[in-house]
């Protein structure tokens, strides 16, 4: 029966299981509220990418990053910015969008990774406040309040992704990409160097490793991935704002990493489609919806080790 469990919830067949419940999500969709339920998975899905690439620093790496929202907010900034002087085709913006994450990535991350500990939570903060500031400070498109953008981007000079159900299965695809892309780099030498690196820093230095350029390596391709959520996310909802990188957003994707379990990259997932979906749930019961979600993380954090998918993991051997 262990064989049954390890079938259900290991890591090669839960995952399956998710994309393939996003995947049938517009067939159920069509039968009901289709606009309302392909917005809100198309969303969930989004941050379950940035999520997933925060998970990566966070769940494997132990580097608490409070700024990594300011690299969801360049990706979207970017398609505004090309947007608005008239460049709107994904061929220019998506490579935009990643390339101005990895370099701000690579910038704050050199600087950060010299610190430790919960100066390097202050740094990257600091940094993520930075982008913050400059985003409100830039008049022509829109300062504080964002901009809306004239409609989504053109692919290869067409509209084939502003219809809701073509870009829902884009952005399912850049998830799964997402997804193997770092499950990839986890099972690999370097990933097993940069968990190392978060049990034990002394002996994997002592044996040779140059841990600060694997760190590095590993953050900017977190904030990378985090730009192609900005770039999905600005598409998504045809709006950019200086919200998006607040010190504040960068808690929620905190919250959904450790809400799903840390070191799990379909946790992630799992994580971003649990905050989000109460976050609609409950705000439609009141305005304060953090005091009822608060004490439900708290009562996660101290008694589902592992976040909800430990806590499935648990549930699913005791029905084996």
């Amino acid at each position: 029966m262990m064989v049954k469990r390890e079938t259900i919830f290991g890591r090669e067949a839960f995952p399956l299981v998710i994309f393939a419940v996003f995947a049938l999500m517009p067939i159920a969709a069509s039968f009901g509220a289709e606009n309302y339920l392909l917005s809100m998975v198309t969303r969930v899905m989004i941050f379950a990418i940035a999520a997933i690439s925060l998970d990566l620093i966070l769940g494997y790496g132990a580097l608490v990053s409070f700024g990594h929202a300011a690299f969801l907010g360049i990706g979207a900034y970017a398609v505004g910015m090309l947007s608005a002087h008239g460049v709107k085709d994904a061929a220019i913006q998506l490579p935009a969008a990643l390339l101005a994450s990895a370099t701000f990535a690579a910038i704050t991350g050199a600087l950060s990774l010299r610190t430790k500990g919960v100066y390097f939570i202050m740094i990257t903060l600091a940094f993520g406040q930075m982008a913050f500031f400059l985003a409100v400070s830039l008049a022509s498109y829109g300062g504080d309040d964002g901009m809306t953008l004239s409609g989504r981007t053109q692919l290869f000079g067409t509209d084939w992704i502003k219809r809701d159900r073509h870009f829902y299965y884009v952005v399912l695809a850049f998830l799964i990409g997402t997804y193997a892309l770092c499950r990839s780099l986890v099972v690999s030498r370097f990933g097993r160097v940069i968990r190392g690196a978060r049990e034990n820093p002394q002996r994997m230095a002592a044996i040779g490793y140059s841990l600060f350029r694997f760190q590095l390596a590993i953050y900017v391709i977190a904030g990378t991935l985090c730009g192609l959520a900005g770039f999905l996310l600005a598409n998504q909802s045809e709006f950019i704002s200086p919200a998006y990188m607040t010190w504040q957003r960068s808690g929620e994707l905190i919250v959904m990493v450790v809400l799903g379990g840390l070191g799990s990259l379909h946790g992630a997932v799992i994580g971003a489609a649990a905050f989000l979906l109460l976050e609609e749930w409950l705000s439609g019961f009141t305005e304060h919806w953090k005091l009822i979600f608060g004490p439900f993380l708290v009562v996660v954090v101290l008694f589902a080790r592992g976040g909800l998918m430990g806590a499935l993991k648990r549930l699913g051997g005791r029905g084996a």
